[in-house]
């Protein structure tokens, strides 16, 4: 038997089976995440995490959905290994590289990180949409989701604001919108329910993930997405299922600033035969 050793954490309740792949030279591939990501055969998870070397940063972070997928960016992920190598470096300050480009993570006391998401983008082709749309009002709907904003937070995003969150078909329309013709690259799809200027609920179906209790991008596009269509602040607070987000769109810089809680939940190890 071949022991690998891995972390599970979680980023307000959007949980991650990390593996440190700087020194082990491990030959993860794509079922490694469908297999661990099993909340009943495997671990359980909502991405598995890959921490590999990189000379751009003081890590790479590959990130891979339940599906094997591999994306570019999750913010509540790149909280967690950033606190995870300040806790290494014993630095208040890490970058991350990811595929999505390098990002800076920041700490605030003993398990709160903030991480510089970098600027937005809304313009269709970056999204990117298969057709030239007003990305601000894109027109489309599912059920009781109706005209979307669309923009990029380092993946495609689609945000919908509602006014009975709870009665929302996430896991029933969540699908289709995911897979919707206008996103080649798939999409996550967001329904934000606004209390104030500064204070939204938001529930996300995560591309390739489905309903998880939190997700970090989806909050950082929301903010946008409200600020772009006039109903809310550049500063705000997202309520997840899983907790707070504290957001903050810099006017200045045009980078999105997300601050929240991790947590090291257990470490332990599995058999590599499970994986192959």
């Amino acid at each position: 038997m071949t022991a690998i050793s891995f972390t599970k954490m979680h980023g307000t309740g959007n949980d991650f089976v990390v593996i440190d792949n700087r020194k082990a030279g491990l030959k993860i591939t794509p079922q490694w995440a469908i297999t661990l990501a099993d909340r009943r055969f495997g671990i359980g998870c909502d991405q598995m995490i890959v921490i590999e070397p990189s000379d751009k940063a003081d890590v790479f972070m590959r990130i891979f959905n339940p599906d094997g997928s591999e994306i570019g960016a999750c913010g509540n992920a790149s909280r967690c290994i950033g606190w995870w190598m300040m806790q290494e470096k014993n630095a208040p300050l890490v970058s991350i590289e990811t595929h999505a480009g390098v990002l800076e993570c920041r700490g605030h006391g003993d398990y709160s990180v903030s991480v510089d998401m970098g600027p937005p983008t809304w313009e269709w082709d970056e999204i990117p949409l298969s057709e030239k749309r007003n990305t601000e009002h894109l027109g489309i709907a599912e059920g009781r989701l109706a005209d979307p904003v669309a923009l990029s937070v380092g993946n495609p995003h689609m945000v919908f604001f509602v006014s009975d969150l709870a009665h929302i078909k996430l896991a029933e329309w969540g699908p289709k919108l995911e897979r919707h013709a206008l996103f080649p690259k798939r999409a996550n799809v967001s329904a934000a329910e606004i209390d104030t200027r500064d204070h939204v609920h938001l529930r996300v179906w995560e591309r390739g993930a489905g309903e998880t209790l939190a997700c970090g991008t989806a909050a950082c596009a929301t903010v946008v997405a409200g600020v772009r269509r006039g109903i809310m602040e550049r500063k705000a607070t997202v309520s997840l299922p899983g907790g707070d987000l504290h957001i903050e769109w810099n006017k200045d810089t045009n980078h999105i600033h997300m601050t929240g809680a991790v947590a090291v939940v257990y470490a332990g190890s599995f058999d590599q035969g499970l994986v192959l």
